[in-house]
């Protein structure tokens, strides 16, 4: 049966898959049929992962993108790629007045130059196919809102979106599409915000905004970005893609 959304045959590299958001889209897009590569930084929650993955012939690969020379290991061992999602990242609450220089750098290293750094050494060494697909996990925040204590991700995911722009051009002559997803709260993210600057009652406000009265799951993203690794957004190019529960709305 013809279904514009299958990865049928498309082999696809995923930073970030030893857990969350990275982990849920790995699986994902295995099974829509979708040979996957998956990286991280831990061999055991990697591996947890792997296990989980449906088909077979996948690869799993351990690396630091805060590695230089893990970074070009990396690229040295994939195979050409049909699709890069770039998912690795961190979420740090810091305030202004709290910035040291070790921990923006920390943030901003991890969730933007080491995916960037990442795709541009995938094209220089030729390893993303023509009519590939690169899709980067942002977020809203940075570029549609901002919170208390969230100014250096914002900082790092806004960057990102600005970078999807300028990168979908720079590629559109070899037929590399470049976009983003841009989520709202996710699930595997919310006790981690809980714990640091917000009460319970300050989550519970804040989850009443969203007009869909839930926040997201990992599966929300991972289906987008599957329709943006597959054929049926075969024209898109250059976007940021909100998958958010309706929160901008308000």
């Amino acid at each position: 049966m013809y279904n514009p959304f299958s990865l049928e045959g498309k082999i696809i590299l995923v930073t970030g898959a030893s857990s969350g958001i990275g982990r849920c889209i790995a699986i994902e897009c295995s099974k829509m049929g979708a040979k996957i590569i998956i990286t991280g930084r831990s061999a055991q929650r990697l591996n947890d992962t792997f296990l989980l993955l449906e088909g077979s012939n996948h690869i799993q690969i351990i690396a630091d993108l805060s590695s230089n020379e893990e970074l070009n290991s990396l690229v040295e061992q994939c195979p050409p790629l049909d699709g890069l999602v770039n998912s690795a990242g961190i979420s740090k609450l810091m305030t202004v007045k709290f910035y040291k220089r070790d921990s923006l750098e920390e943030i901003i290293g991890l969730n933007t130059i080491s995916p960037i750094i990442l795709t541009s050494l995938l094209v220089k060494e030729k390893k993303l196919k023509r009519e590939s697909s690169i899709v980067f996990i942002s977020s809203i925040s940075g570029v549609y809102i901002s919170s208390l204590g969230e100014s250096s991700y914002s900082a790092s995911k806004g960057a990102i979106n600005g970078f999807v722009k300028g990168a979908a051009i720079d590629l559109a002559s070899k037929k590399i599409r470049v976009n983003s997803i841009n989520p709202g709260l996710i699930q595997t993210n919310i006790l981690e915000i809980a714990g640091e600057l917000f009460s319970k009652d300050q989550i519970q406000d804040k989850l009443k905004q969203y007009p869909l009265k839930r926040i997201g799951q990992p599966e929300d993203v991972a289906h987008g970005t599957i329709y943006l690794l597959s054929n049926a957004s075969s024209w898109v190019t250059g976007t940021n893609i909100v998958i958010d529960g309706g929160f901008i709305l308000k």
